[in-house]
């Protein structure tokens, strides 16, 4: 499948769709608010093998709120984490199955709803048939860290790109396995795991589109200080990825971070930017952002 066959994809997926595409919000602030523990170094993963019609329930929410992606609940779903939590490799494996399943379950419930107007909800959700993509979703290295390295891209003397490509390959094979829509490669720090995810989508012959999503905390650079430009350089390159974006960002950065991206490439531009708050590591959550102002008279 050629790149003109991804970006047709995408396009055809915006048309129908209207131009522009709302995706669902944070699936882990969600399942929270339904009661699920998280406090775990599996974060959001933890409820594929704990409360997994959590994770359908929220994805049918996002549906009937109106969201038109679903991204499935595997971003720190990854095949050596479950290991380390004493799971087998056929067990671990299926859970990231599980992860996109449930994404198209949630999304075979909500069409079914629409089809049947006597199903209209009684909450005041409104139902639409439309086009929903279900977008598998793979987070970094540094996600599987839990140790804040995601928002850093400091992973020391394992940040070589061989080490990235192994860690990743059986996990991106499967997921792909599964039959989402999409590939989503999420809060990208640096430019070496952009490589590395290139490359996989290169050598695995996956057939499936992929989507590059991009943290920035300066408003000019990711995470680690890699150059966004770059990083955008590389994934363009791939005929693989059908859109590229920035996700996990200060909404005051999304402006010039989108001028920067449309300077390089022409594909769709994703944007999901965060609260605008900050994460720390060291107590393990999101804090507000504090900024001094100065008045001059």
């Amino acid at each position: 499948m050629g790149e003109a066959v991804h970006t047709d994809m995408m396009a055809e997926f915006l048309r129908a769709s209207g131009g522009a595409v709302v995706m669902d919000g944070g699936l882990a602030t969600e399942l929270e608010a339904h009661g699920a523990d998280l406090k775990d170094t599996l974060w959001s993963a933890k409820c594929l093998f704990t409360c997994p019609h959590l994770i359908k329930k929220v994805h049918l929410e996002y549906l009937e709120a109106g969201a038109s992606v679903l991204m499935t609940g595997s971003y720190q779903a990854t095949i050596q984490g479950f290991l380390s939590r004493g799971f087998s490799q056929d067990e671990s494996e299926s859970f990231l199955k599980l992860s996109v399943e449930l994404a198209c379950e949630a999304r075979d419930t909500y069409l079914g709803k629409c089809s049947n107007s006597s199903d209209e909800p009684k909450d005041g959700a409104r139902l639409r048939e439309r086009p929903i993509l279900i977008a598998a979703s793979i987070g970094s290295y540094g996600a599987y860290l839990a140790d804040g390295s995601e928002y850093s891209g400091d992973y020391g003397k394992e940040g070589n790109l061989e080490y990235l490509k192994n860690f990743h390959r059986r996990r991106l094979q499967v997921l792909a396995e599964a039959g989402p829509d999409i590939l989503v490669f999420e809060t990208i720090p640096n430019k070496i795991e952009t490589q590395a995810y290139v490359e996989l989508l290169e050598e695995c012959n996956l057939h499936i589109p992929a989507w590059f999503a991009f943290p920035s905390k300066d408003g000019i650079n990711v995470v680690s200080g890699d150059s966004l430009t770059e990083c955008v350089f590389i994934a363009d390159s791939c005929k693989e990825v059908g859109a590229v974006g920035i996700n996990c960002t200060p909404p005051r950065f999304i402006h010039a971070l989108v001028l920067s991206i449309r300077k390089v490439t022409n594909k769709p531009i994703l944007i999901y930017p965060n609260s605008g708050e900050s994460y720390d590591p060291v107590r393990k959550e999101w804090v507000v952002f504090q900024t001094k102002i100065s008045f001059h008279m």
